[in-house]
């Protein structure tokens, strides 16, 4: 092929390019005036904002008015009502153990059997003594009879001989000795009656010492002093325990029980004002199941303000009969103060934030939205109360409000305006 010829086909293709170049532009202004003619953002599927386009489809809810309660949530502690830490008050073989670690135990069971034999051992000797003592005193109430009615008799010699004395029938010598065998035998009886005190004073010691051997048995059978929950057993059986140092075990009761939490000291007003009128009521929900449900009361503020954190503590108490509560575990706790007749809600996700504050889409009767300034306060489960900005029974945008401006024309997703029922109950798309 010649370059010539060459040359000829390059220009035939060039100009074939250059024709299909220009009916394809011209094809694209033809769209552009064919779109101008129907107006921006006509057509199915706009996304023109301020009415422009088609009807926004959205979901809605009604504007609700009920009583809502006044809470404060926060997370707590649930704590034992009282905790026991059993101790053997006696040293001795641990010879038996009553129950199973964990096991739920009442008031006055048997827990613990400490060996008694040295204890029984020694309550017997110390009884003995007693009649000992007693024996010694019957002994010395005999010797004060006898040596009283010997002072009696002397004591009427030494008068006889004073006034043989005196006649001159005897001596004076005589006469004194008869006077000095009357003092002897008064001091004899004197000493008869301290030897009864002192055996009186021994009898009361030795019933002592019994007494006191009696509460040493009894602390080999070691009882539980509360209804409660035993916990691990630190002594098995067989081991031998020293007095006031072994720990064996605790107790903690748990019916009733506490729930401890703390709210901030700005909270405190509120609390006592509200205390003042009634009890308070408290309820703490376990954090891995939300149907478990406790009700309680407050029954405890603290008497300061923990300075390192700026709250108070707080206890409720509970009456725990299914054991549902746990000692150790942490709960979510409402305290509910008072309660607000009348309030005006509305559902969470209704609520919209932007540059001049909280804000909602009012649906109005003509489907068109206006863009309604709100304040809000309290939340409860899934609505906001409102207190300002909104009326009960107006429709709100509930999901939508991206494509919304306002002004913007609406429809509601499952064909219903205004859908029935109060407190947020919302249209569901179809």
């Amino acid at each position: 092929m010649s370059l010539t010829k060459l040359q000829k086909n390059l220009h035939a293709v060039a100009a074939f390019a250059f024709i299909l170049f220009a009916f394809i532009a011209l094809q694209g202004c033809g769209d552009k005036t064919v779109s101008a003619d129907k107006g921006p953002g006509s057509g199915k599927g706009g996304r023109g904002r301020g009415g422009e386009s088609g009807p926004v489809p959205v979901i809605v809810a009604m504007v609700g008015e009920k009583t809502v309660p006044i809470n404060i949530d926060v997370i707590g502690n649930v704590e034992a009502y009282s905790t026991i830490t059993m101790k053997a008050q006696i040293s001795g073989q641990l010879t038996k153990v009553s129950f199973q670690e964990g096991d739920f135990v009442k008031k006055d069971d048997l827990l613990f059997t400490i060996d008694s034999r040295p204890y029984e051992a020694q309550l017997n000797q110390l009884e003995a003594n007693i009649s000992r003592d007693t024996a010694a005193l019957g002994q010395a109430q005999a010797n004060l009879a006898r040596d009283t009615a010997n002072e009696k008799y002397a004591q009427t010699q030494a008068g006889r001989y004073e006034k043989l004395q005196a006649e001159g029938v005897v001596s004076k010598e005589q006469s004194d000795q008869q006077r000095s065998s009357a003092d002897a035998l008064a001091q004899t009886v004197l000493a008869d009656k301290a030897a009864i005190e002192s055996a009186r004073a021994q009898i009361v010691a030795s019933k002592a010492a019994v007494e006191n051997a009696k509460v040493m048995l009894s602390y080999t059978t070691i009882r539980s002093p509360i209804t409660g929950r035993t916990g691990n057993l630190a002594v098995k059986q067989g081991n031998i325990v020293t007095a006031n140092t072994s720990e064996l075990m605790t107790i903690a009761e748990v019916e009733p029980i506490y729930v401890t939490f703390s709210v901030p000291e700005s909270q405190l007003g509120d609390i006592k004002r509200y205390m003042g009128q009634g009890k308070l009521t408290v309820t703490a929900t376990p954090q891995d199941d939300n149907t478990q449900k406790e009700s309680g009361y407050l029954t405890f503020i603290d008497n300061t303000v923990d300075a390192t954190t700026g709250t108070i503590k707080l206890k409720g108490t509970f009456a725990n009969g299914d054991h549902k509560l746990w000692p150790g575990q942490f709960v979510r706790v409402t305290l509910q103060l008072t309660s607000r007749p009348n309030a005006v809600v509305v559902p969470n996700q209704a609520v919209q934030t932007g540059q001049d504050g909280q804000f909602v889409y009012v649906v109005k009767d003509d489907k068109t939205v206006e863009m309604r300034p709100v304040v809000t306060s309290t939340r409860v489960d899934q609505e906001l109360v409102v207190d300002s900005g909104l009326q009960p029974g107006e429709t709100i945008v509930t999901e939508g409000q991206l494509r919304l401006a306002p002004g913007s024309r609406v429809q509601v997703r499952d064909g219903r305006e205004r859908p029935g029922g109060r407190g947020g109950q919302q249209g569901k798309a179809s």
